[in-house]
């Protein structure tokens, strides 16, 4: 089945507006971590040990750089948000790629096309 021009640009043009309403980004991963201390009578030394935490870490690279923060509990759920919007962003980006490239080449195509159509005419003998 062919895609037409007219769906694809309504695609992109959608993908373009969800993208405008995606709240605050994030890239990265999050993480929860228990820490043992170097106190020698901690708990965390206990057998079994009761360890330090949980503690929340977002890791990601940026621009080459990679990184990592602490995240307070209480900026628990804002930060998961925003990462769930980087993701969404992510998947959007890639989609409006790959329909921009389907276009790309059915508008070289019809262009093609036309080329080879005006070629084709029959030249009118009767002078204008």
């Amino acid at each position: 089945m062919a895609i037409s021009k007219e769906s694809l640009e309504k695609r992109i043009q959608n993908i373009k507006h969800q993208i405008g309403e995606l709240g605050d980004l994030r890239p990265g991963a999050l993480s929860k971590q228990y820490n043992i201390c170097g106190s020698p009578n901690c708990r965390c030394k206990a057998t079994p040990p009761i360890k330090h935490g949980p503690y929340y870490q977002i890791s990601f690279t940026r621009h080459g750089k990679s990184s990592s923060q602490f995240v307070r509990e209480e900026d628990l759920d804002e930060v998961q948000q925003q990462l769930e919007h980087y993701r969404h962003l992510r998947q959007l980006v890639d989609e409006w790629i790959t329909l921009s490239a389907q276009l790309s080449s059915l508008r070289l195509r019809e262009k093609r096309k036309a080329a080879r159509d005006q070629i084709k005419k029959p030249k009118s003998r009767i002078p204008k």
